[in-house]
């Protein structure tokens, strides 16, 4: 098949589902290690940086991981020490991590959504090397170390920092042996122990505080080791929330069984850690890179998480950071992608205490500043090669956030499947030269918006409610997408009746034809497309279940929400009549369907 035209491109429609998947939780950021420096900061240059983290006018961040130090005991990096409150004697010190403090509690009076306690390590006296880095959890401790925790919470409460969640143990299949930063290992035999001892000191002591868990550093340990522990007795009912990291630069495929390891035990995944990558790729690799380039590749991984491993929130790791290399303002390989804003790591000799900003800062804020809790994701799908798009509705206010990574100038059409009238309300870009600049909003036709997007760029859009009156640019939406679905592998559609489905030849008659809905299903000739027992049918009534609910994937995925598995022409065949079951999502072709 030859390329498409230009023209032919220009009219691809991409079209917005009209079927809500997740809804988000919240975006963020962690205070790990740089507000140690911070506190030595002039307190108007502390206020400056909480303004850019937490103010309308800044990132207006909805969440911030507040990092419960355990003390730094041989940590061999002074930054990355953080102070815990705890006393050998057993007595509490509220006066120590006065920079933490300082941000947590800005972090609060600007009215953060969601508030996280996170552990590194627990206190040197509770782990089993005295250390707080290297070792683990004794078992004998868990109690006390639960207790802890729970001190800290009724603590900040007090303060006016109530913690909305904590998360008891990070990255716990890493011994953070090279003591370079705080971490204890917690064996998956261990982590149901001290999910269930915080849980029960939580219910004894009224707190409202929720757990999160269990920040694997990669998709591959979260997916094979969560089950393990979540399902121990007793377990799960502590469990608000699993969270993962992703620094295995996971395939859509392992993205995809983050959806359904979540699904299996019924709770929504977070996506709670990520930072430096680089070099071209979303992979870990050492650069310091403040252009729109690692920008892009940010806001790659965010469209990801959301779109394809459907997770409910996303969190960038240290907000701050001073690691620039040999340049704050040039692409370097001496620095790290790790912070948003830097600092100069030599402030308390120079006296230089200015802030000095990447294109992530930027990139997060294309999200943060729009996606806001409560906002329902609706999967985008027939977007242009090197466009991503994310769509989200909010009490009748869409919000599209748009990569693209093309190195020229892209047309987008986007069609909304809604019931609610909409108009084109704002445009707001970062590109190479552009830092959250209102851009021309595109227009709407018919509920269709277009616009060109610029070269490699991230451009946010917002779409409200027309008033009543308003002419020209109403929609009042299709309720549905109706098409057949072609297997990209086979070349066939799929097909449905009461004994299973199948793939046959296209015929392009009405009878492949299947209409997705706003309530998620799809209905074929045959009837609703369902997830039994026995297999796939098509059944002639809507049940409302979840086996009957289905998401369109950007990546051609249709996944069924009661399981998180895709659909799969089983065995990779392409014959007519070949069995079409639900598998694991593996990201291939046999997996991958297109509207027709």
């Amino acid at each position: 098949m030859s390329a498409p035209s230009a023209s032919a491109a220009a009219a691809t429609v991409a079209e917005v589902s009209p079927h809500a998947a997740q809804t988000i939780d919240n975006i963020g950021a962690s205070g790990a290690w740089w507000v140690n420096d911070l506190q030595h900061f002039k307190p108007s240059a502390q206020a400056k940086v909480a303004q850019l983290l937490f103010s309308q006018q800044g990132l207006n961040l909805s969440s911030y991981r507040y990092n419960i130090g355990g003390g730094g005991t041989a940590v061999t990096t002074p930054a990355r020490a953080a102070e815990d409150f705890l006393s050998a004697d057993g007595t509490y010190d509220w006066s120590r991590d006065k920079g933490g403090q300082t941000f947590l509690k800005y972090a609060a009076r600007y009215g953060v959504q969601d508030l996280i306690g996170f552990v590194n390590s627990a206190p040197a006296q509770y782990t089993s090397n005295g250390q707080s880095c290297g070792g683990t959890l004794k078992p004998e401790d868990t109690a006390a170390y639960a207790a802890y925790v729970a001190d800290v919470t009724d603590h900040f409460a007090k303060q006016g920092a109530k913690f909305d969640y904590i998360s008891p143990f990070n990255e716990p299949n890493n011994n953070f042996g090279d003591c370079g930063q705080e971490g204890m290992q917690v064996p998956v035999d261990q982590r149901d122990d001290i999910v269930r001892a915080l849980g029960a000191e939580q219910r004894a002591r009224q707190q409202s505080t929720s757990i999160i868990a269990d920040e694997s550093s990669s998709t591959v340990s979260f997916n094979t080791e969560v089950p393990q522990w979540i399902s121990q007795p007793g377990t799960a009912q502590y469990v608000a929330k699993l969270a993962h990291h992703t620094y295995n630069n996971p395939s859509d495929a392992q993205l995809a069984l983050i959806n359904e390891t979540s699904k299996s035990v019924g709770k929504s995944p977070w996506a709670t850690e990520i930072c430096c990558f680089g070099k071209g790729s979303t992979g870990w690799n050492q650069e310091y890179d403040p252009t729109i380039d690692n920008a892009l590749l940010m806001s790659q991984i965010i469209y990801k998480d959301f779109a394809t491993a459907h997770d409910s929130a996303f969190q960038w790791w240290v907000a701050l950071a001073s690691g620039y290399g040999t340049s704050p303002t040039e692409t370097n390989a001496e620095g790290w992608n790790d912070g948003l804003v830097y600092y100069d790591p030599d402030y308390a000799t120079d006296g230089n205490q200015s802030l000095y900003f990447t294109k992530r800062y930027y990139a997060l804020g294309q999200y943060s500043k729009f996606v806001r809790p409560g906002s329902v994701a609706h999967n985008v799908t027939g977007a242009p090669s090197g466009v991503q798009v994310t769509s989200y509705d909010r009490d009748g206010t869409w919000v599209v956030v748009v990569n693209n990574t093309n190195s020229t100038d892209t047309p987008l059409s986007l069609h909304f499947n809604s019931g609610t009238p909409v108009r084109a309300a704002q445009a707001v870009r970062t590109s190479g030269t552009e830092n959250w600049a209102n851009v021309a909003r595109p227009t709407l036709t018919d509920g269709t918006a277009s616009t060109t997007l610029a070269a490699r760029s991230i451009t946010t859009y917002v779409f409200d409610q027309a008033p009543k009156g308003h002419n020209g640019s109403q929609d009042q939406g299709s309720s549905a997408i109706t098409g057949a679905l072609q297997g990209s592998q086979s070349g066939k559609c799929l097909a449905a009746d009461a004994t299973g489905a199948t793939i046959a030849t296209c015929t392009g008659t009405a009878d492949q034809a299947f209409s997705y809905d706003s309530k998620g299903t799809l209905k074929g000739a045959g009837g609703y497309l369902t997830a039994g027992s026995s297999g796939l049918t098509a059944v002639a009534d809507r049940t409302g279940d979840a086996d009957q609910r289905w998401l369109l994937n950007a990546n051609g995925q249709i996944v069924s929400e009661a399981s998180g598995k895709c659909l799969d022409v089983s065995g990779q065949a392409t014959a007519d009549g070949s069995k079409v079951i639900l598998y694991s999502c593996t990201g291939g072709t046999n997996e991958t369907w297109t509207k027709v």
